[in-house]
């Protein structure tokens, strides 16, 4: 809300050798202050008309970070409900509307007295914002579909070339490549058990080194549907190299080819193809919650699974998650967070220099608008009309 008040005071004037008389004097003084009343309101009125781009300047970008930071909480509120086994929720917002009201007012005033004659002008203007958010909760059976079917190859291919490394995306969406296990059990709730990991952990780090020499594509395969198959092509100078023929010994695949199907088919081991399980959304956002490092206090009262290895001795999840996501906890809020919420009476919250989690959070944060994204909201819708 803004205001602009103009206050002008003008005193009796002589003209030639003599005074004018008080009525006299009293209608020119009102005649010039309708004159410079009416300037004021010109000039005030301009500016109002100014005022409109210039909210959206202002406005646009702030409503732009507060959703963007609430959506982020909210992805970090649900990755920590489910480290404790509660059930997510995502609200979404829907829409942001705003209507802007302009009043401009002006009056004026004389007054003559036994002393000084003083006048006086007044204008006055004001706009008032008045926002109106509206939420739709993501829910009903689309939604769950969405939220538990597996996601595509073409997903994969989608982030592959959009930049994302190629370990971090097949560590968040895979389970097993080529019967090769990436913690399988990590896909729901926190295990009692350690899963198996390390095979697939290496293998993904043969590929990021790969990937960074250039000497490793994915791509998709012609003739079939999208969703079914894609080839991973290793340059042809990389086959006889340590990397690359680490990389065939571990996916037990024949040397010598430079282009390698992947396929969702399971039975598909004819030595020319590497079959895929891919992972649910539902079944990442399990997985990288496990990087959720709980208080102390939590662990010893039960409320969190305690992973035990084969000599009952706790395992450290940060060996599974520690190079995709590290979720900290404190009593205290932090101070220097990326995104931070409190919950259960802890502050939960992603560093902001650890580039690492920040990077796979961001690709959670797009793996959820590519499933969920399109899902028609469900009643019931709450509209807010914020306060003034």
């Amino acid at each position: 809300m803004r205001f602009l008040v103009v206050d002008c005071v003008l005193k009796r004037e002589e003209f030639g050798s003599r005074m004018v008389s008080t009525k006299g004097m009293e209608v020119m003084i009102r005649l010039r202050l309708g004159l410079i009343a009416l300037g004021v309101f010109l000039t005030v009125l301009n500016g109002c008309s100014q005022l409109g781009p210039g909210r959206i300047e202002i406005g646009r970008g702030h409503y732009n970070v507060v959703v963007q930071q609430t959506d982020n909480e909210q992805m970090l509120l649900n990755l920590v409900r489910l480290r404790y086994r509660d059930t997510p929720f995502f609200l979404q917002v829907a829409s942001v509307s705003t209507n802007f009201e302009f009043q401009v007012s002006a009056d004026s005033s004389a007054a003559l007295n036994v002393g000084p004659d003083a006048y006086g002008l007044g204008v006055t203007g004001k706009m008032i914002e008045s926002p109106t958010v509206t939420y739709t909760p993501l829910q009903g059976d689309q939604f769950v579909k969405e939220l538990l079917s597996p996601m595509s190859l073409s997903t994969v291919v989608l982030l592959y070339h959009s930049g994302w490394a190629i370990d971090r995306i097949f560590n968040v969406t895979m389970q097993y490549l080529n019967g090769t296990p990436n913690a399988p059990s990590a896909s729901g709730p926190t295990p009692a058990g350690v899963p198996k990991y390390e095979d697939f952990h290496r293998i993904t780090d043969i590929l990021r080194i790969l990937q960074k020499r250039g000497d490793v594509t994915l791509g998709q395969t012609k003739g079939s549907g999208l969703d079914q198959s894609m080839v991973l092509r290793i340059a042809s100078h990389a086959i006889d190299s340590p990397e690359g023929r680490e990389l065939s010994e571990l996916l037990r695949l024949p040397s010598g080819k430079t282009d390698y199907v992947i396929t969702t088919t399971v039975d598909s081991s004819n030595g020319e193809e590497m079959s895929v399980v891919m992972r649910s959304l539902m079944a990442s956002l399990f997985y990288v919650s496990q990087g959720v490092q709980p208080l102390l206090e939590d662990e010893t009262r039960g409320r969190v699974t305690i992973t035990r290895d084969a000599n009952g001795q706790p395992f450290d999840w940060r060996q599974v998650t520690g190079e995709l996501m590290q979720i900290r906890s404190s009593v205290d809020r932090p101070e220097f967070a990326s995104v931070r919420v409190q919950y259960r009476g802890t502050w939960f919250y992603i560093d902001d220099s650890d580039l690492t989690s920040k990077s796979t959070f961001a690709l959670l944060m797009s793996l959820f608008s590519l499933q969920a994204g399109d899902v028609p909201a469900t009643s019931p819708v709450l509209t807010l009309p914020v306060a003034r």
